[in-house]
Parts: C-alpha cells; sequence; structure tokens
C-alpha cells in the first residue's frame, strides 16, 4: 500500500510530460515503427547474414542464387520495414498487418534451424505484446494506409511468385531460365489468365501454382476491400458531419465519452437551454444525436479538443468509462490555456487519488454513491444530504461554481 502513492504520482507525472511533449502526435507509433524496421533488418540479418551481398548481386544479374529457406525472411523482413510506414499512420490495417508479420517471424525462428536467435526471438515476443498493448491506440481507417498495405500485400506476392516460379523452373515446360519469364508466367497465374504457354509439370509445382492462384485472388480481393473501405467511410463520415448542426463553439460545455453519465448530463445541459459539444471517440449510430454538436476524435488530443472548443469552452466534462484517460483529458485541456473549468468522473473509487493528482477543478464520483448508500441504508445508518453531496463530489479543493 505505501507504494501506491508513488505509483499515482509517477502515472500522472508521465501524463504530464506527455502532454507537454506532444505524445499524442507521435506515441506509441513512432516507436512501435522503428522497433519494427529493425525487427525486420534484424531478421533479414540473422537468415541471409553474409549472403546478402551475394544474393543482391546476383538477382540484379537476372540468375538468384535463390533457396526456399530464403524466401519467408525476405517476404517478412520486407513487409515489416514497409509496414512500419503503416504504424506512423496509426492505421489498424497496419497495426494488424505488423501483428501478423511479428507472429510469422516468431514462428519462424522456433521452428526453423536458428538456434543461435534466442534473443531475435524474444525481440519478436517483446514486439508482440507491445503491439497488443497499444492496440487501442491505431484506430484510424487511413486511404494512404490502406493503399500502403494493397501494395505491400502485392509486392511480397510477386517476390513469392516470381521466386518460386525461378526456382521450380525446371518443373515447368518449358522450364523457366530467367527472372523476366517467371515474372510473365507470375502475373499471368496470379490474375489467373493463364495463358496455357507455361505449365507446371511436376506434383510440386502444379501445388505452387494452386498457392499462387489462390493467394492472388485472396490478395486483390483483401487489398481492394481496404482501399475502398476508408474511402466510403470517410465519405459518410462526412455526411454525417453535414447533417450535424455547427454551432458557435465559445462559451459552451465540452462533454467527453459516451458513457451513461456523459449521456445524462448532456441531456440536462440540454435541457437547460446551455450549448453542448459532445466529444466521442468514435462516430454515433442511427438518428438518436443527429442534431447535436458532435466531435469525434481522440479525447486525449490536444488537436482534438481544440477542435471541440475546449480552450474557450466554460467547462470540459471528462466523463468516459476509463478513469486514467479522465485525468489524461483534464491535463490536456490544461495544456490548452485559458480558464476553463475541468470537471473528471470517477468509476472506481480506488481511483480517485489518482484522478485528483491530475488537479480538475471538480471530481464527480456517483459511482461511489451507490455502493455508500447500499452500505449505510442496509446497516440502518443515517442518510443525508450532506452525505450524498460530499459522496458525489469528491474533491476537497473543488472550485465554487
Amino acid at each position: 500500500m505505501p507504494m501506491q502513492p508513488q505509483v499515482s504520482h509517477l502515472r500522472i507525472a508521465l501524463l504530464r510530460l506527455g502532454v507537454v511533449l506532444r505524445a499524442e502526435r507521435w506515441f506509441p507509433q513512432l516507436p512501435l515503427a522503428l522497433l519494427l524496421v529493425l525487427g525486420g533488418l534484424w531478421l533479414l540479418q540473422v537468415d541471409l547474414g553474409k549472403r546478402w551481398q551475394p544474393f543482391v548481386e546476383s538477382l540484379l544479374a537476372g540468375h538468384p542464387a535463390i533457396t526456399p529457406a530464403m524466401l519467408p525472411p525476405l517476404l517478412v523482413g520486407t513487409g515489416m520495414v514497409t509496414m512500419a510506414l503503416g504504424l506512423l499512420l496509426r492505421s489498424r490495417v497496419a497495426w494488424v498487418m505488423a501483428l501478423l508479420l511479428t507472429v510469422t517471424a516468431a514462428l519462424s525462428l522456433l521452428l526453423g534451424p536458428h538456434r543461435a536467435s534466442v534473443w531475435l526471438l524474444a525481440y519478436f515476443v517483446l514486439l508482440l505484446a507491445l503491439l497488443l498493448l497499444a492496440w487501442r491506440r491505431f484506430d484510424h481507417a487511413s486511404v494512404t494506409a490502406s493503399t500502403l498495405f494493397a501494395f505491400t500485400a502485392i509486392v511480397m506476392l510477386l517476390l513469392y511468385a516470381t521466386l518460386g516460379t525461378y526456382y521450380l523452373g525446371a518443373e515447368f515446360k518449358p522450364p523457366v531460365t530467367d527472372l523476366v519469364t517467371a515474372l510473365y508466367y507470375a502475373v499471368a497465374t496470379m490474375s489467373t489468365v493463364g495463358y496455357g504457354d507455361i505449365t507446371p509439370q511436376t506434383p510440386e509445382a502444379k501445388l505452387f501454382a494452386v498457392s499462387v492462384i489462390m493467394l492472388g485472388v485472396a490478395v486483390f480481393a483483401t487489398s481492394l476491400t481496404a482501399v475502398i473501405a476508408p474511402t466510403v467511410s470517410r465519405s459518410l463520415q462526412r455526411i454525417v458531419n453535414h447533417k450535424s448542426p455547427r454551432m458557435k463553439r465559445e462559451n459552451h460545455f465540452v462533454v467527453v465519452g459516451c458513457s451513461p453519465l456523459a449521456t445524462n448530463t448532456w441531456r440536462e445541459l440540454a435541457k437547460r437551454g446551455q450549448p453542448v459539444t459532445r466529444l466521442l471517440r468514435q462516430s454515433p449510430e442511427g438518428e438518436a444525436l443527429k442534431d447535436v454538436d458532435i466531435v469525434v476524435g481522440d479525447p486525449g488530443s490536444s488537436e482534438v479538443l481544440r477542435q471541440a472548443g475546449a480552450d474557450k469552452a466554460t467547462a470540459v466534462l471528462a466523463m468516459l468509462d476509463d478513469d486514467a484517460e479522465n485525468a489524461f483529458v483534464v491535463l490536456a485541456t490544461r495544456e490548452l490555456g485559458g480558464s476553463v473549468r475541468t470537471v473528471a468522473a470517477v468509476n472506481d473509487a480506488a481511483h480517485l487519488g489518482r484522478v485528483r493528482l491530475a488537479q480538475p477543478d471538480l471530481v464527480i464520483a456517483p459511482q461511489v454513491l451507490g455502493g455508500e448508500l447500499a452500505a449505510r441504508l442496509m446497516c440502518g445508518e443515517e442518510v443525508t444530504l450532506d452525505l450524498v453531496m460530499q459522496q458525489v463530489f469528491q474533491n476537497q479543493n473543488a472550485k465554487p461554481a
């Protein structure tokens, strides 16, 4: 227990440091992208080693000295380096691809002959854990990132099909003896055109052709969906934003979150004729909020808060389900400057001290009230108005309204 206040102070100090350093703009996407690039290059170095330069020279000469064991690291390593660019855009597609590539790389090391690569395996396990911990931060549907994903998937499939065809060249009729012919056969097979001028003759070559056809159909379909989906989503978002009324965001209330407390607070303020802007992480579904001024984005982002007019608001009410996020919203709002009052909701009584360290003007703990009242009523204790107000507003340093 004595360590808990120190941990709380450290967490709040880190949150404040993050606000000062504008961490929402580069964390965690930049560190994870760098780690992914490093992992890809490390994998290439472990698998190819000193063979890297001769392989590149033979590839440029048109007669690469390739073995089947070289294909997985080439595909996974280059895919990691490329997907790092998608992580910088906080793309969910790039995050999924980075996750799959990391798992593939770890499995190839675990099942392969590389007994000396224990450190690299541990590195990929750590990278996998970090990617999983940061999944909430990768929620963007970017056309650029989706195009990058499509390009990477097609290039990886093209490398697999071309180099595989060249390696199995003697098992085709006529034999494939150069990279240009291998590329021609790969594209014809991937696109399911199949002119029939080059045909596989052995079971291995036939199975390879089947894999190229199946992967080609899957990659093209997935790539097309990945590129079109963000465009359609963005168009729908523009329609929603166009329908939503845009009020003058000054001297208003900004209610952050879609929790029951946030929704009820917005309704009560609206009943009293107060101007309210709702800040939501995701676009609302249905017609429930069609007449409400809404901003969609990351509640902890200073830019999104500024878009909602938090720097010119009367008060910002952080009412998310996560108490740590509520504290971060308070810190980010204070970073914008001005004399905006900040209100933070607390969902768990154990987090009261942590939220207070963010120094909001008012801390509201309605969830704590239910347990306190239930216990008092069951024990026959007196329940007074002062007690209720004390339990709801859990901040001794609250400023007067």
